[in-house]
């Protein structure tokens, strides 16, 4: 048998104990698990040995990242006192094949004297671990797999990816029920991609007060360029008081010159080149918002000033500053 054959047999044995996972899963012993996690008013603890026990760290994850706050606790070190995590309002999910693996059998006097629900995902079941669990008034969540992708039958493969399976439908089906939604899960994400995408705005970005370059309408050329030239955005807002008028870029001065012949640089003014209304962003916007809005402009615009909602300035962004903060 070739490497790629016994990849295959690997993928076919393991694909069929999902399926047959997912196809004798209990709806009321699903849905009493659910319930048991979306009614508590303590967190979820994962535990699990072995291979069983990476997979219990693995959900645990997964479930704290989708909104049901979740730790992994090692069976080993619970009872040297690590139980004492665990409360009577939480709910504990135990990881095993089997259900009798010694450091489990220690574990569960500690948990029915504690009184906290036990949700059991095993392959036995009529294991010690889901005599518990029912004992517990918790669920059992039977895990169907014939055979491990081990020829020997003896390394958890299969049975452990169908675990892992089981766990990711749990905490999506508590995700769908708590109505997570994409900007919960950036919060919980602040340096991921997503993360960036939704929490960081204009304001975290902007240059603000004296690092904003700024004129008034009868700005003289010269100052017009110095002041461009000092603050590196390419423009320079115009501005009334400390409300918008306009704003005059590279673009505006380069067209200006263009189409003019000579120029007395004392007499020409900042509201002679400025373009006027110029596209703003409201301070708070979502800097993934003003990205948008620069790149849908035909040409682009590399820089928005921004505002508060009465027209008064408040900063600029460039979109150079959103692209290396990594938001793109």
């Amino acid at each position: 048998m070739s490497y790629l054959d016994r990849a295959q047999k690997t993928f076919e044995i393991e694909e069929r104990a999902v399926h047959s996972t997912a196809a004798n899963l209990d709806p009321i012993r699903f849905e009493r698990a659910c319930e048991l996690i979306l009614n508590s008013t303590g967190r979820v603890i994962v535990t699990g040995v072995g291979k069983s026990g990476h997979i219990a760290n693995k959900i645990a994850s997964t479930l704290a990242s989708t909104g049901t706050p979740a730790f992994f606790l090692h069976p080993g070190e619970a009872a040297h006192g690590d139980v004492g995590m665990v409360q009577g309002e939480d709910v504990i999910i135990v990881l095993s094949k089997s259900g009798v693996s010694d450091e489990l059998l220690a574990l569960y006097p500690l948990l029915r004297r504690i009184g906290v629900p036990i949700i059991a995902i095993t392959c036995a079941a009529e294991s010690k671990l889901a005599v518990t669990a029912n004992e517990t008034g918790g669920a059992v969540l039977l895990v169907h797999c014939e055979e491990e992708a081990c020829p020997h039958d003896l390394a958890p493969t299969a049975s452990t990816t169908a675990m892992l399976v089981l766990g990711d439908a749990l905490a999506i089906a508590l995700l769908e029920a708590r109505q997570f939604s994409s900007t919960d899960f950036a919060r919980l994400h602040p340096a991921g991609a997503l993360g960036r995408k939704l929490t960081f705005s204009v304001n975290d970005l902007m240059a603000s007060g004296e690092g904003v370059p700024r004129v008034t309408e009868t700005a003289t050329m010269n100052q017009v360029m110095m002041e461009m030239s000092r603050k590196r955005f390419g423009a320079t807002a115009v501005t009334d008081k400390e409300h918008v008028i306009g704003i005059i870029t590279d673009g505006d001065l380069r067209r200006f010159f263009e189409s003019q012949g000579t120029i007395d640089m004392h007499t020409v003014r900042a509201k002679d080149i400025m373009t006027r209304a110029p596209r703003t962003i409201l301070s708070g916007t979502l800097a993934i918002e003003a990205l948008h809005n620069m790149e849908d402009t035909t040409p682009k615009v590399m820089q928005l000033l921004v505002v508060r909602k009465d027209g008064t300035l408040e900063g600029i962004i460039h979109m150079h500053d959103i692209v290396k903060a990594g938001i793109s």
